[in-house]
């Protein structure tokens, strides 16, 4: 098709998969899944849609140039080729991010240097004055990867990781991150199609994430700014037809979602960020210890939730996560109950054979999604029953 150009979208370990089906389903072409990341073909008003759309994306790349670079003066002189003063104003700040694994090069500091030399000095010899380097918050963030010989020059459309939806302003210590929190979602199976329950909810970045793949709510509808908004090409009509046509499909939902935490300030800080979502109809809060409770609703119950790790705290860890066990069996029947932990060992203390394991990372832990199926009565009554 017409106007149609490879992009590629960064994500997290083992969401390939995920990604390449949320890109499917939006109507991306030529989709293959990488290392960390997924390649496409799509148009510009595409590369909007990824943006406000993906749920499993940190970042959606755009490659403007591949070359083969044997000297510092091949990286010159090919950058110094691009059109530069096309691509962005001369009033805008740029910074870049260099990715090198190369013999020829072992310090991604001296490409990014080596490539902003090149862009000022195409600045200076067409327009006659340089765009300003900002590396902190630039308007304009320029990726380099190079591979042995291989160099590919990509604009960030992004800017800011897409995990930063807009909608968290309050925190706790060690919150999950949103493109986390989806994928895992994701990955347990969510659909909207039954009650969901935060039992341990923190800031509510599950019941938040639960909210939106329900309703189809895009995922970045709250986030008010893209680095695509400062190139020469962007088309905000055409950015505001994407936004549109995506709120347009989004559904209505019938069941509940229940977030739990037995900290005052959590509950705040939550119940805070379910408002800055828009999601205030659709999620309840409260102020609950989970080992005091019992199924908050009737029929199908599914359940996410990300429990302490407690990795200084071992002993207090073998009893919580007995605890954990105890409660799900003894007063959540009809439940799928998925937890994160990068806790292996407390996992032995549950007390209850999983029927799901996978493998994550939440941040630099590494970490198992886990599923534990909590029938109504035994499991053996359940199957002479069917």
């Amino acid at each position: 098709m017409a106007g149609n150009f490879k992009m590629l979208a960064k994500t997290l370990f083992a969401f390939e998969p995920l990604l390449a089906k949320e890109l499917r389903n939006l109507g991306a072409g030529h989709v293959e899944e990488g290392v960390r990341n997924v390649t496409f073909e799509g148009d510009l008003g595409f590369l909007y849609k990824a943006n406000l759309c993906l749920r499993t994306a940190l970042k959606v790349l755009k490659p403007i140039a591949t070359f083969k670079v044997y000297s510092e003066k091949d990286l010159y002189k090919n950058v110094y080729n691009v059109d530069w003063p096309s691509i962005f104003h001369k009033e805008k700040t740029f910074a870049i991010d260099s990715t090198v694994n190369s013999d020829l090069f072992n310090n991604s500091m001296f490409v990014s240097l080596k490539a902003k030399d090149a862009i000022v000095d195409k600045f200076r010899a067409v327009v006659r004055q340089r765009p300003n380097v900002n590396s902190q918050d630039a308007d304009i963030r320029i990726n380099i990867h190079i591979y042995k010989n291989e160099c590919t020059v990509s604009l960030d459309s992004s800017g800011a990781s897409l995990h930063q939806r807009g909608y968290r302003i309050s925190t706790n210590i060690a919150p999950i991150n949103e493109v986390l929190a989806a994928g895992l979602l994701l990955q347990s199976g969510w659909d909207g199609q039954t009650d969901f329950f935060d039992p341990m909810c923190g800031s509510g970045t599950f019941l938040i994430e639960a909210g939106m793949i329900a309703c189809n709510i895009p995922a970045n509808i709250n986030r008010e700014s893209y680095a695509f908004m400062n190139w020469a090409d962007y088309d905000a009509e055409l950015h505001q037809k994407i936004v549109d046509a995506s709120l347009n499909k989004t559904r209505e939902f019938h069941h509940k979602i229940i977030g739990y935490d037995k900290a005052p300030s959590a509950v705040r800080k939550a119940q805070e960020n379910v408002d800055n979502a828009n999601l205030t109809e659709y999620v309840t809060i409260e102020r609950n210890d989970f080992f005091r409770t019992e199924k908050p609703v009737d029929g199908k119950l599914h359940m996410v939730f990300n429990p302490p790790y407690g990795e200084r705290l071992p002993i207090e860890m073998e009893e919580f996560y007995t605890k954990i066990g105890d409660t799900l069996k003894q007063n959540y029947p009809g439940t799928d109950a998925w937890l994160i932990t990068s806790n292996l060992e407390a996992l032995k203390y549950v007390g209850l054979k999983t029927s799901r394991k996978i493998k994550a990372f939440n941040g630099k832990l590494e970490a198992r999604l886990v599923k534990y199926e909590i029938y109504e009565g035994s499991k053996k009554a359940r199957f002479n029953e069917g």
